[in-house]
């Protein structure tokens, strides 16, 4: 089991009164990711609600300030990883005939990943290949070696198709175009943003990063198409269609930000053995309960 512990610093200067915030920045409870302790503090005594989505886990938090001035939101957690783990040719795609229909509305095109528009590449590329786990590991791996990761390559309204074209983006770009392939050849694919233990240093200091999860035989698998990030040190926060689903903030206002300030370590579990993350070929999920399945569910050829 892999503990981890971790701050979110983000600072902001509200310029006009009456401006709104939404964050998705509380670390997702699951079966397989546990909250053992959390803090939040802010700079200033603002109004706040809390919902967390009961599907998704995605925890979100509201504020509202009705002053100007400078404003610091400050998240600090201790998590427990302790990931399902499967044997990836034991993984298989689930037919649409038998997904859930929490899983369906991650069948369909969205405004960062319109797969309708990939369907020909994906069914090229990809559509003769052995249904199952490796075949969106090889989604994945292809992104990898398409797309090259450049810091301020993108923007808001970058979507898996200019991401294909300009062959450069971040991480959420990656994740945007698997999404999208995925997708374009019906399996259920989701937009999942959180922190990473052990991120490349040569990009700079800790970010919020961006992934994917794919429902297979039951269960939302991580992959990580930017190939950035250690999966077995993702914390979750949030999920959704793609990025407009789980931004780490919206804001509503004259609000001006800076760069977040991100601190994670690995630290001793509770039978004080430190498990640093590592890269493995095991198939990892930190999603709740498997949800059921018909049993005749198999690998297809």
């Amino acid at each position: 089991m892999v503990r981890l512990t971790f701050s979110v610093e983000l600072d902001y200067d509200i310029s006009a009164p009456g401006c709104d915030f939404i964050f998705n920045i509380h670390a997702a409870q699951t079966l397989h990711q546990t909250v053992l302790h959390e803090a939040l503090e802010l700079s200033q005594p603002l109004f706040q609600q809390r919902y967390t989505d009961p599907v998704s886990h995605t925890r979100y938090l509201r504020l509202h300030a009705d002053t100007t001035g400078p404003l610091t939101v400050r998240y600090a957690a201790t998590v427990d990883l302790n990931h399902y783990i499967a044997n990836p040719a034991q993984v298989a795609e689930v037919p649409v005939a038998q997904l859930p229909g929490s899983v369906l509305p991650y069948l369909y095109p969205s405004r960062y990943c319109p797969s309708d528009r990939l369907y020909r590449l994906a069914t090229r590329e990809f559509g003769s290949l052995w249904q199952g786990y490796s075949r969106v590991q090889a989604i994945r791996d292809w992104v990898l070696q398409h797309v090259k990761f450049s810091a301020n390559t993108s923007d808001h309204n970058t979507t898996a198709v200019d991401t294909l074209v300009e062959g450069v983006g971040v991480c959420r770009d990656f994740a945007h175009l698997m999404i999208a392939l995925c997708r374009a050849i019906n399996i259920p694919a989701r937009f999942a943003t959180g922190i990473d233990y052990g991120a490349d240093p040569i990009l700079g200091p800790p970010d919020f990063h961006a992934y994917v999860e794919v429902y297979l035989s039951g269960r939302w698998y991580i992959f990580d198409p930017s190939g950035t990030a250690i999966p077995m040190g993702l914390v979750r926060f949030a999920t959704g269609r793609d990025a407009a689903d789980s931004a780490f903030a919206t804001i509503f206002g004259s609000v001006v930000g800076a760069a977040p300030i991100i601190h994670m370590e690995a630290v001793p579990n509770n039978q004080g053995a430190l498990v640093v993350p590592q890269h493995t070929s095991q198939a990892l999920s930190t999603d709740g309960q498997l949800l059921p399945l018909p049993i005749n569910t198999v690998a297809r050829v």
